[in-house]
């Protein structure tokens, strides 16, 4: 189905003014950019050389722990580095060359498995431009198994949402690298007609990254392990590891998205009663790690509000984005929210259970 573009009500352009001199002041007084640094694509070369470690010393291994314990190491270090380098470079925030990006993504997300292609539609063009909004939002379809709004059908199954969420938040990641992004890229969802690369192109690119991942993930364990450990178990492991990488990564972004409990449905003209920037705050927050050091590492995922209003700026600059932004949105009445991580978990238990028990009229 075809949706029409999305409208928002009229900007605040004062708000937009103040925040994009203060934010372009503070990167002209540093002689600084947008986009990533020495330190950044250090920390990219860092992240693929300690999946790759993992990946070499489990197949060194003789025992079926031991090689979990590696292939654990490597899932984790492959969201890692999906988190920091592909999520920044599908915003074309890494390098200032779109080329180079494409390039990066392509490569950095095939330890995961993920298609950069399908992610890059799913998640800049789609979830971006109307997260929180029904219809338009891909983290917000309708599924039968949770419900993230008022307007969807409230189910029995749902009451019990908030205890068995962490499993569905497991098999995101399982979900999406088998099966959804080879629907997308067969057309079978609205995400395939929105993708750069069409036809032999499009499937050729599409095929050599789940090809490196088979091979790099599944293809030489099976070769090398099976015969002492039996391919159910290194298909099982396999399996569990990428339900922790996918469990890590989905609890801890999605509910900033959750944690004020807004969502809305447009117009059947497309059409919304607030402004872009109202949206934002209304349907996203910030939430600190402790220690702090912690957000350098999850890629600024902690900061997802921040994300939102300046996406193509890299994650390097979301704590002090976060300041500017939390000053200036004081000033024009902004709710601001910046959470920690108890009360963003708290958060996502009181959106899910109050979305399971009440009707959806309410």
């Amino acid at each position: 189905m075809n949706l029409p573009p999305l409208r928002f009500a009229r900007e605040n352009l004062q708000f937009h003014r103040e925040l994009t001199r203060t934010t372009q002041a503070w990167l002209d007084r540093n002689g600084d950019h947008r986009f990533a640094d020495a330190a950044m694509i250090a920390k990219a070369i860092l992240l693929a050389l300690l999946a790759g470690a993992c990946c070499w010393l489990g197949l060194q291994q003789t025992h079926w722990l031991a090689w979990a314990a590696c292939q654990a190491g490597f899932s984790f270090f492959a969201m890692l580095l999906a988190i920091n380098v592909v999520h920044d470079a599908s915003h074309q925030a890494f390098f200032k060359s779109r080329g180079a990006n494409r390039w990066l993504s392509a490569l950095a997300t095939i330890p995961l498995g993920l298609d950069p292609e399908c992610w890059r539609v799913r998640h800049v063009l789609m979830h971006h431009s109307g997260n929180n909004v029904i219809g338009y939002d891909p983290d917000m379809e309708e599924n039968g198994i949770l419900r993230q709004s008022r307007f969807q059908r409230l189910r029995p199954l749902m009451r019990y949402q908030r205890y068995y969420w962490p499993l569905v938040a497991a098999l995101t990641f399982p979900y999406y690298i088998w099966l959804f992004d080879w629907l997308d890229r067969a057309g079978q969802t609205r995400v395939g007609a929105k993708m750069r690369l069409q036809g032999i192109r499009g499937w050729a690119a599409f095929l050599l990254v789940k090809l490196g991942h088979g091979l790099l993930a599944l293809g030489l364990p099976l070769w090398l392990m099976s015969p002492l450990f039996g391919v159910g178990t290194v298909i099982g492991v396999y399996l569990l590891c990428q339900m922790m990488a996918s469990l890590i990564f989905v609890m801890l972004i999605i509910g900033t998205h959750w944690a004020k409990g807004n969502s809305y449905q447009p117009t059947e003209q497309g059409k919304l009663p607030h402004s872009r920037y109202s949206h934002l705050f209304a349907t996203t927050c910030d939430w600190l790690t402790r220690p702090r050091w912690l957000g350098y590492w999850l890629g600024g995922i902690n900061l997802h509000l921040t994300h939102h209003l300046f996406p193509h700026w890299s994650h390097r600059h979301y704590p002090v984005l976060a300041v500017m932004i939390a000053q200036v949105a004081a000033r024009y009445g902004y709710d601001y929210q910046c959470l920690n991580l108890t009360q963003l978990l708290s958060s996502q238990q009181q959106f899910l259970q109050q979305l399971g028990e009440e009707d959806a009229e309410h």
